[in-house]
């Protein structure tokens, strides 16, 4: 299977809110930084959104042992919050949420479709053929597949 080739990052000039989103991984350095490009033309705010995981269904019913625990629930609230702490810092308008979910594809382009995001910027691992539909870690590639009007910024890791 061919994939295209990723599609040029977004004209500054246009972006006025910018989502930087995490499938439950630690906001890079990097990411942080390529957000805080596209941020800067237009003093754009930010706004960064981290997904606890759910990890299933049990017959088909939510089940509350599947569900994050208290731990990583607070390790996704520290994550969302020394990254919004950077971006205050940069002296960015920022602000954070952590949801919990099992498809983070799907929450993330509709979260960033409600709040009307201009760009979505993520950290991802470089992509793996064909087992790489089955593994988190891709999630990020999901995201830029699926994303039609919002254009996503992968930062490789």
């Amino acid at each position: 299977m061919l994939r295209r080739s990723p599609p040029p990052d977004p004209d500054p000039a246009g972006i006025h809110r910018v989502m930087v989103a995490s499938e439950g991984r630690k906001i890079d350095h990097k990411v942080r930084v390529r957000a805080m490009e596209l941020a800067r033309a237009n003093n754009a705010t930010i706004f960064v959104m981290s997904i606890a995981r759910v990890w299933g269904t049990g017959l088909g019913f939510p089940n509350p042992g599947l569900m994050p625990s208290k731990r990583e629930w607070d390790e996704q609230r520290l994550i969302v919050r020394e990254a919004v702490s950077t971006f205050q810092k940069a002296g960015f308008e920022a602000d954070g949420l952590v949801l919990a979910t099992r498809r983070a594809r799907k929450r993330i382009l509709s979260e960033a479709r409600r709040r009307q995001m201009d760009v979505i910027v993520m950290g991802a691992d470089p992509h793996r053929r064909v087992i790489g539909d089955f593994m988190w870690s891709q999630e990020a590639h999901r995201v830029a597949r699926r994303s039609k009007r919002i254009p996503v910024v992968l930062v490789p890791l």
